[in-house]
């Protein structure tokens, strides 16, 4: 499969300040794409700039072909890239339902909508029991289950979901990521899916990233990275570092 995305060295600035130093990557049709780093590496902010909601000083974005950088979020999201922001940013005071459908203001197909809502309710069984609740009382799991759902009812062709695991129980997480990964194999969407828990997103992902500072920094599929010594020792936290590796690590810590 060829690539569905080419991103070549994007500059992003918050301000005065470069965010994205010169990145590049590709997402291949078809597969689960992460990009990991810690808090502040640029995770976010590729996210952005790839939705349209921030524009690059430099580079490109090559969605099917097609340049997409400084295009307008609507229209990004009209070629079908549907952003699952973190934090999941739903309306607290509409009904779950509501939120789903607010997935799908793009389309006409009002049949082909109602077929999505009820395959979102078949990925979530406890969103759908809960549909008529305002979404602001769910659980932040169901939170996250329902800004998942509502990506869906785009029926894009790429996902980009920032941070789905923040702030849940390890039991929701694998929950989540078990989502995650029957509508990339089940419904064939493309996902970029950008982590802090670099173990459970490489347990799912075909390729990674690896993000510090703004910059790529290691790129591998999967699991040649799971196996990797830095990876491990850094991301994973399964190796013995000692006086030298903590020392390293303090290090790493305050780049970020």
């Amino acid at each position: 499969m060829g690539h569905l995305m080419e991103v070549r060295n994007i500059e992003t600035y918050y301000g005065p300040t470069m965010a994205i130093r010169g990145v590049s990557f590709d997402v291949t049709q078809g597969e689960i794409v992460t990009i990991l780093g810690a808090n502040g590496a640029g995770k976010t902010t590729i996210l952005k700039t790839i939705s349209g909601l921030m524009d690059p000083q430099k580079g490109s974005v090559a969605f099917e072909g097609r340049d997409i950088q400084r295009m307008d979020p609507n229209r990004v999201a009209g070629l079908g890239i549907s952003l699952v922001p973190e934090g999941r940013e739903l309306f607290p005071f509409l009904s779950v339902r509501d939120n789903l459908q607010l997935g799908a203001y793009l389309r006409r197909d009002q049949a082909a909508i109602a077929s999505d809502l009820e395959r979102v309710f078949e990925y979530f069984p406890s969103v759908k029991a809960r549909a008529s609740q305002p979404a602001g009382m769910l659980s932040g799991g169901e939170q996250q289950m329902v800004a998942i759902g509502r990506a869906l009812m785009a029926r894009p062709k790429m996902i980009l979901l920032d941070e789905p695991s923040l702030g849940l129980s390890p039991k929701l997480v694998k929950e989540i990521f078990e989502i995650i990964v029957r509508i990339n194999r089940e419904d064939r969407t493309t996902i970029v899916l950008v982590e802090q828990n670099a173990n459970v997103a490489l347990q799912v992902a075909h390729y990674g990233y690896i993000l510090e500072m703004g910059r790529v920094v290691m790129a591998d599929t999967a699991s040649a990275l799971l196996e990797k010594d830095d990876v491990k020792e850094f991301y994973l936290g399964i190796k013995d570092k000692g006086v030298r590796g903590v020392r390293r690590w303090k290090k790493r810590k305050t780049w970020r």
